[in-house]
């Protein structure tokens, strides 16, 4: 029996950090072996909130591409591609945009909570609020089966289903694959000043930051407010490096670090650098991976078109059947080449 497919994508706003390694990277390593993986770099996707911040794009693409191929995304069980050289993408959220109904869109939670959250930019924009158009278009172009989703995801995830069932109502043919949900259980890895780890909040460890850049992050990540000296007994459950020590310390070692923090038997200072102490034995083999690729981008780039050249394929067939299915395909009235 053939696999079933999985689709996922990443913004190239910005270095890819801890959280993203945790909560997708991971995830997609995992995936490779049941599924038929697809995995692409969402270019356009990031211009949505960054369309003024253009300059390190192409940068951010590659230093991706390298972040893949060293926790172990393997190019030979995975389609790795870039959204932005397939236009079929951007011709598949043109249509979607035709029948997609706008209060729609204005309902998903993440629109007014980045709306509210993001001080800094104009996202009155077309491009912002359109996003899980997009969106939709990336998943069916592609026949996916599954993507790969938290729960606070599953609302992008569930209008997709709605752009579809309206298209094959209108238009009378089944051309998409109604995706479904994969839900992952991930560690929540939190910024170092509490909020979700993001590169919009400037407050990520990214996997492309040295190892003493990494090191003095941590030595700043926010302890319990109430223990101003070290001798005053602490919280554990109120200290943001205990979320990161519920990651990425073992069990015993995190019990006795519960243990000592509420008697005062450790400092904040030592505790962050048992927690530092414990990130690097977990992410060494990525980063000394990514010490090699990093040395070899002109292969991660010939590896990223490799990968569009094959997605390229799949998402020509799918527009095509889409195009048919609206009796819109202009290219018969066109004359043939001979």
């Amino acid at each position: 029996m053939s696999k079933k497919r999985v689709l996922s994508g990443m913004q190239t706003t910005g270095k890819l950090h801890l959280g993203n390694l945790l909560g997708a990277l991971n995830n997609w390593v995992s995936m490779q072996e049941e599924y038929e993986c697809y995995y692409f770099a969402a270019d356009w996707h990031a211009l949505s909130s960054n369309y003024e911040e253009t300059g390190n794009l192409k940068e951010n693409l590659v230093d991706m591409g390298v972040n893949w191929l060293s926790a172990g995304v393997d190019p030979e069980k995975s389609v790795l591609f870039i959204q932005s050289l397939i236009h079929e993408h951007a011709v598949l959220h043109l249509l979607f945009s035709m029948i997609t109904p706008i209060p729609w869109l204005e309902r998903v939670p993440s629109y007014k909570e980045k709306m509210e959250q993001v001080a800094n930019k104009d996202l009155h924009t077309y491009g912002f609020l359109g996003y899980p158009v997009l969106q939709a278009a990336d998943i069916v172009l592609y026949k996916a089966d599954f993507v790969p989703v938290g729960i606070d995801q599953l609302p992008h995830l569930e209008l997709t289903r709605e752009i579809v069932r309206r298209f094959h109502d209108i238009y009378k043919a089944q051309v998409f694959v109604e995706p479904q949900p994969k839900m992952s259980e991930v560690p929540k890895l939190p910024g170092v000043d509490g909020r979700k780890m993001s590169k919009s909040y400037n407050n990520a460890i990214y996997l492309s930051d040295t190892k003493d850049e990494m090191f003095k992050k941590i030595k700043n990540i926010i302890t319990d407010p109430a223990r101003v000296r070290k001798t005053d007994p602490g919280d554990p459950e109120k200290c943001v490096a205990y979320s990161f020590h519920k990651v990425f310390t073992p069990t015993d070692d995190n019990l006795q670090i519960v243990s000592d923090c509420k008697t005062a038997a450790i400092g904040c200072v030592a505790c962050k650098k048992k927690l530092a102490e414990n990130i690097f034995a977990r992410i060494n083999p990525l980063l000394e991976k990514r010490a090699y690729w990093n040395e070899r981008k002109p292969e991660v780039i010939d590896i990223l078109m490799a990968g569009t050249e094959k997605a390229r394929t799949q998402a020509k067939e799918t527009l095509a059947r889409a195009e048919s299915a609206m009796k819109i395909n202009a290219g018969n009235l066109m004359p043939q080449v001979k």
